[in-house]
C-alpha cells in the first residue's frame, strides 16, 4: 500500500527505463493475440517498441460493436483474470476485476490525496457501466473505505455523508455540488475535503468553488475499455499519462502522430495483460505538453480533453468525414494537410477545402475533392505551415441559431 508521494516506482522512472520496461511489455501483449487476423499479427511481430505502433491500424469503438456483434462477448478475445463485465451505449460489453488495481485508478486517487484513513462517498453509477467499479478498485488500492453511494437520492446522500464521515468524494465534477447545496439547505456540515472527479469537465469556476469550500478536487481521463489513462496532481500542470498505457497523438481520422504539442486524437494503446487494447481510437482531442511535471513525476502529461475527434459534418446533405479528409491528403505526396470549411452563402451550403502545399495543380485538387469528398467545393492552396495545428481538419462555421 502506498505511503510515500508517490503511488509507486513506476511513477518515476527515466525516459529511458519506461521506454525499454514498456517496450517490452508491448511485445509480450501483442505476441499473446491468437485471435488477430494473420496479416495484423504479421505487422505486430515487427514491432519492437512504442514507435513502431504505427505501423498498426487504429481500432475503433465500431469496430469493437462489430466484433462483439460477431462473437459476443468480447469479439473473440480470450479474456482471463476477470470478475465482472459491463456495458455501455453501442452496446459494447467490458470485461472488469475489482482486485489488483485493475482499472489502474490506484495512482489517481493516491494523487489526489485519498489514503488509508479516508472514507470515500463513490458517487459514480454501479448498473451495468464500468465507472463505480473502476473508482471502487481505486480507492482498494489505496486502502480507503467506500460508500457504494452511486447517483441519486441527494438527501440520503447527504444523510450518509455525515453519518459515516465521508472524508472523500468520487464521481461527475457538478454532482459534489449539489450534494454540497443539498447538506446547506438541511443545515448539515460534511467533512469532505477531496475529490477525485472524472466522466465531464472541470471546469475552473467549479473548480474554485470547491477550493472557496476547503476541497481539493482534481480529475481524471479514462474510459469504461482503457481504464485510467492520465491524471492530474497537485501541480495541476496538465494531466499525466498513466504508467499502464501508451499513449499517441495523431491527425483524426488516420492513425499518423501529428508533431508533439500539436492537437490531435488521442489513440491508447494499454497495457492490460487480460484485455490488451492496440491503438485504440477515443476518439477524444488532446496535446501533448512539453517538459516535465513540477510534482517529480517523470511520464509524459497531455493537456486533457479538448473536444471530440469525430468532427463528421453533413454539407449539402451529404457526410463528410475525417477519414475522407485523411485519403484526400494521402492521394497527393506534396500536400501537407488539408481542412474542409463548412459555410453558408444565402440558403445553401458552401464547401471549401483548404489544402497546404508547396504548390500543385488546384484543378487536379479540385477532382480529387469530388472523388474522395463525393461531394464539389472550392479548392485553396495556402503554404506550407499556414493551417492551424488545432486537430480540426473539418471546421463547421455555419450557424444554427
Amino acid at each position: 500500500m502506498p505511503t510515500s508521494s508517490f503511488f509507486d516506482d513506476f511513477e518515476t522512472r527515466s525516459a529511458d527505463q519506461r521506454e525499454a520496461e514498456q517496450s517490452a511489455l508491448l511485445r509480450t501483449r501483442l505476441a499473446a493475440i491468437t485471435t488477430a487476423p494473420q496479416d495484423w499479427r504479421d505487422a505486430a511481430a515487427e514491432v519492437k517498441t512504442a514507435a513502431d505502433l504505427v505501423h498498426l491500424p487504429v481500432l475503433r469503438k465500431s469496430d469493437l460493436v462489430e466484433w462483439q456483434k460477431a462473437r459476443p462477448p468480447f469479439g473473440g478475445i480470450e479474456i482471463g483474470n476477470v470478475t465482472h463485465v459491463f456495458q455501455s451505449p453501442g452496446p459494447i460489453y467490458e470485461p472488469g476485476a475489482l482486485e489488483n488495481d485493475w482499472f489502474r485508478m490506484g495512482r489517481f486517487l493516491h494523487a489526489a490525496g485519498i489514503g488509508a484513513s479516508d472514507t470515500v462517498q463513490n458517487c459514480f453509477g454501479y448498473h451495468l457501466t464500468p465507472a463505480g467499479h473502476m473508482f471502487e478498485s481505486g480507492a482498494r488500492a489505496v486502502g480507503a473505505r467506500v460508500l457504494p453511494a452511486g447517483t441519486g437520492q441527494t438527501e440520503l446522500q447527504v444523510a450518509a455523508a455525515r453519518d459515516v464521515g465521508t472524508t472523500a468524494y468520487a464521481g461527475t465534477p457538478d454532482y459534489l455540488k449539489i450534494i454540497l447545496e443539498k447538506a446547506d439547505e438541511m443545515g448539515v456540515s460534511l467533512g469532505i475535503t477531496k475529490a477525485a472527479v472524472g466522466g465531464g469537465a472541470l471546469f475552473p469556476s467549479l473548480r474554485q468553488y470547491y477550493q472557496d469550500r476547503g476541497i481539493a478536487c482534481l480529475q481524471c481521463y479514462a474510459t469504461a475499455d482503457l481504464g485510467n489513462v492520465a491524471y492530474e496532481t497537485p501541480a495541476m500542470e496538465g494531466m499525466i499519462i498513466d504508467e499502464g498505457v501508451i499513449v499517441e497523438i495523431v491527425t483524426p481520422g488516420t492513425g499518423i502522430p501529428v508533431t508533439q504539442g500539436e492537437v490531435g486524437e488521442v489513440v491508447v494503446t494499454s497495457l492490460n495483460p487480460d484485455y490488451p487494447l492496440i491503438r485504440f481510437a477515443t476518439g477524444d482531442l488532446s496535446a501533448v505538453m512539453r517538459g516535465q511535471s513540477p510534482c517529480g513525476r517523470t511520464n509524459t502529461r497531455i493537456k486533457g480533453w479538448m473536444g471530440r475527434a469525430d468532427q463528421t459534418t453533413k454539407i449539402k446533405g451529404m457526410f463528410v468525414r475525417p477519414e475522407q479528409v485523411a485519403a484526400l491528403v494521402a492521394h497527393h505526396e506534396e500536400v501537407n494537410k488539408a481542412r474542409v470549411i463548412a459555410s453558408r452563402a444565402g440558403e445553401q451550403d458552401v464547401m471549401t477545402v483548404q489544402i497546404e502545399s508547396a504548390g500543385g495543380d488546384a484543378d487536379a485538387y479540385a477532382q480529387s475533392v469530388v472523388q474522395l469528398l463525393k461531394l464539389k467545393g472550392k479548392v485553396v492552396v495556402v503554404e506550407p505551415g499556414s493551417l492551424p495545428r488545432d486537430g480540426l481538419v473539418i471546421e463547421d462555421q455555419r450557424t444554427y441559431e
